[in-house]
């Protein structure tokens, strides 16, 4: 998850972790408004990563940090 989209802004950021609030208070294009919110209602943290390496998925799996944890404020 990015500030902003990387492809056309040099400046964007790549957030490690971020929470629910902050994803739809700075209406970050991660997913549709209401997955998240339905993730928040049920706790339930996202993990959201690049597909276009098939190794990823296995990686994410065996709990490599790569891409973006989304979850609650600690």
């Amino acid at each position: 998850v990015y500030s902003a989209d990387p492809a056309t802004d040099p400046t964007a950021v790549r957030y490690d972790s971020i929470t629910y609030e902050e994803v739809l208070a700075r209406h970050l294009a991660v997913m549709d408004s209401t997955a998240i919110s339905l993730s928040m209602d049920n706790r339930m943290p996202i993990v959201v990563f690049a597909l276009k390496d098939p190794n990823n998925i296995y990686r994410v799996v065996m709990g490599e940090n790569i891409g973006t944890l989304v979850k609650e404020e600690v």
